[in-house]
C-alpha cells in the first residue's frame, strides 16, 4: 500500500475511484514538468541539472508502481507531442531522441522500481528509503548514460552525464528520506495508515 491508496476516499463509487486515479496520473505528470522547470543549464554538458529526478522518484512512490509508471509515460507523451515540459520548458518528439533521451525513457522505469518498493513498504523507513531512491537514480542512469554516450562518447559519458549529478542525487536523496517517512508518521497520527 502506498501514501495515494491511505489517502483514497473511503466507500468511493466507480465514477469517484476513477476520477481519483486520473487526477493521479494527472497530477504526477505535472508535478514532474514544474519540477523540470527547476533546470540549470551546465555548459559543458548536454544533460541540465533539475528537479526532474526527484519529481521522478516521489511520483513512483506516492502513486505505486503501476500509477507512478502511467504517470510519467504520459508525460512523455505530453512532451513527444510539443508541450513544454521537459528541462527549461522545452518540448517535441526531438527532446525524447536527443542526449537525454535515455533520461527521459528511464523516468518510466524509475517510477516503476520505487513504486514497487513502496507498495513494499521501504518508503516508510529512512534506510530503505534511502535504498529506494538510489535504486530509482540508478535505473535512470543506466538508460541515460549510454544513449548519451551515442552522442558525446564512452570517454566523456561519466564526466558529463555522471560525476556532476551526484552531490545533487544525494541532495534528492536526503530529502526523500526526510519527507516519506515523515509522511507516514503523520498519516499515522492521523489513524490514516495500515
Amino acid at each position: 500500500m502506498v501514501m495515494a491508496d491511505v489517502l483514497k476516499p473511503a466507500r468511493a463509487g466507480a465514477r469517484t475511484n476513477f476520477l481519483y486515479e486520473a487526477l493521479l496520473v494527472l497530477g504526477g505528470s505535472a508535478f514532474v514538468a514544474l519540477m523540470a522547470r527547476v533546470s540549470i543549464p551546465l555548459p559543458f554538458s548536454p544533460v541540465p541539472i533539475t528537479g526532474q529526478t526527484f519529481a521522478v522518484l516521489l511520483v513512483g512512490t506516492l502513486l505505486g508502481s503501476v500509477r507512478g509508471a502511467i504517470a510519467l509515460g504520459s508525460y512523455l507523451v505530453w512532451g513527444a507531442l510539443g508541450l513544454p515540459v521537459f528541462a527549461g520548458g522545452k518540448g517535441g518528439i526531438v527532446h525524447i531522441l536527443g542526449p537525454t533521451g535515455g533520461y527521459l525513457l528511464g523516468f518510466v522505469a524509475a517510477a516503476y522500481a520505487v513504486g514497487l518498493l513502496a507498495q513494499r513498504g521501504w518508503d516508510r523507513r529512512p534506510w530503505t528509503c534511502a535504498i529506494s531512491m538510489a535504486v530509482g537514480n540508478s535505473l535512470i542512469y543506466i538508460l541515460g548514460l549510454p544513449w548519451l554516450a551515442g552522442y558525446v562518447g564512452p570517454d566523456k559519458v561519466l564526466r558529463l552525464g555522471l560525476l556532476p549529478f551526484i552531490p545533487g542525487d544525494l541532495l534528492k536523496l536526503l530529502a526523500a528520506v526526510t519527507i516519506l517517512p515523515t509522511g507516514w508518521k503523520l498519516l499515522r497520527a492521523l489513524g490514516r495508515s495500515t
